[in-house]
């Protein structure tokens, strides 16, 4: 097998400044890393993961084990860069990289970016979205439906940087001749569904770079949200470089041709208004006009009466719905992963959030173990006291783990005994606590400790 024609695309997209995206396009190594953390925090984060795939070293190892070793190693970077610079603390990045080889492609994957393959004109995604909506789906909580349209799809679970270790599939895809992968970040997939994608791979098959111009048009046209990269490179076979295998080239139809009315469409319609009759006859001519009886006066009164008490109805009943918003309380996560609590339903209506965040913590989702993570985010409606009682008992489990300090030394224990005595005479309680924290001890993890 042979790499034949290999497209990088990238865009800012129409609603962000800056582009936290990276691509590396180093045949036979293809990766694309979507950074987040806020301000300048993503692109550090991405950065720092091409700068380890850069020097990718094809000489050593198995495929399998090389590609585990760059997940790895671009952990260890970002996440020690963000423990060194508290500004750039709770920075990540997803990767998605593939490495093409005589067998197949090996895939390495941590995040919600994604890797597809077109094979005989049939699109097929490769990898598994670590995402909160994507572990919701699997779990059967949400529908494909409910899933594409849900306010924190883009809230991911494992991402590389945030924790010392990190957990990424590494898996392999045999290849044919003939098939086409694309790499991209959420801001592709997120805003072109997957039917689009097949179809601009099909028609532009012969054109991987016109294909790739074609989804970044479709996904500003759908409101580029975000930054939008993609990679797409196609594999071959070696003895038949020459030989098309593709899907036969459409040519797309006229975009001008489609708002130009033909010379049927462009004669005007005219309809005649009705005439009305000023004579005392039916249209018809059958019989004189009569008044209206009382009796159908009667009913269009009853039928006022009964819009108005109707009316009244629907009021009270948005009000009640209202209240028992303002009342009802789940737990989720903000866009750049950090566990919070919401007043409100989990629902949006026509772009419109029918809920609001009210306390946000610390703790980011890719801290919290899969099981952790079902159970807090089951979106089931709940007080605000116990909304944040549940997000609380992960805060002090989390923070008391990070503050423990290391386990003294021999030598450095008879200092320690000197100066706990030392400190016990200094330091005076309140309320059975300590008046001042000593290192190592946990704090909370947000000053925003009130209710709504």
């Amino acid at each position: 097998m042979s790499i034949g024609q290999v497209v990088p695309k990238t865009d800012t997209g129409r609603r962000r400044r800056n582009n936290e995206d990276v691509y590396v396009c180093k045949p036979p190594l293809f990766a694309i890393a979507d950074g987040m953390g806020g301000a300048q925090a993503g692109e550090v984060a991405s950065g720092l993961t091409a700068e380890v795939l850069k020097e990718y070293d094809s000489s050593a190892g198995a495929r399998e084990e090389q590609v585990q070793a760059l997940i790895q190693e671009a952990n260890r970077r970002v996440y020690a860069r963000a423990t060194e610079d508290a500004e750039l603390s709770g920075m990540g990045t997803t990767l998605t990289l593939a490495l093409v080889t005589q067998n197949g492609v090996v895939f390495g994957h941590v995040g919600d970016s994604r890797a597809y393959l077109l094979r005989d004109g049939n699109l097929q995604q490769v990898t598994d979205d670590h995402s909160l909506v994507a572990e919701l789906t699997r779990a059967g909580k949400l529908s494909e439906e409910e899933a594409e349209s849900h306010p924190q799809r883009s809230v991911i679970t494992r991402a590389l940087g945030t924790d010392p270790d990190v957990d990424g599939d590494v898996f392999i895809v045999e290849t044919k001749g003939g098939d086409v992968f694309l790499l991209c970040s959420d801001g592709l997939s997120d805003m072109v569904d997957d039917q689009t994608i097949e179809k601009t791979l099909r028609e532009h098959r012969n054109d991987l770079d016109r294909a790739a111009t074609e989804l970044v048009r479709s996904a500003n046209r759908s409101g580029g949200e975000d930054n939008i990269t993609m990679l797409i490179f196609e594999i071959t076979e070696i003895a038949e470089k020459t030989r098309e295998s593709v899907l036969p080239f459409q040519e797309p139809e006229d975009e001008a041709d489609e708002d130009t009315l033909s010379e049927v469409d462009a004669v005007p319609i005219v309809v005649a208004p009705p005439r009305e009759r000023t004579d005392d006859w039916d249209v018809d001519g059958d019989a004189p006009r009569r008044p209206a009886p009382a009796r159908a006066r009667r009913r269009r009164g009853r039928r006022r009466l009964y819009g108005l008490i109707a009316a009244v109805l629907l009021l009270v009943i948005a009000g009640l719905g209202l209240f028992a918003l303002s009342e009802s309380h789940f737990v989720g996560a903000e866009g750049d992963g950090h566990v919070a609590v919401y007043q409100g339903v989990p629902y949006d209506v026509v772009g419109i959030h029918l809920y609001r965040s009210v306390y946000i913590s610390r703790v980011v989702a890719a801290q919290l173990t899969q099981p952790e993570r079902q159970r807090l985010f089951d979106h089931d409606l709940q007080s605000y006291d116990s909304a944040r009682a549940a997000v609380r008992h992960y805060e002090d489990s989390i923070v008391s783990f990070q503050s423990e300090p290391p386990p003294p030394t021999q030598a450095a224990k008879q200092t320690t005994t000197t100066q706990q005595t030392q400190t016990t005479t200094s330091t005076t309680t309140v309320k059975g606590r300590a008046s001042r924290a000593g290192p190592g001890q946990p704090r909370p993890a947000n000053s925003q400790d009130g209710g709504p």
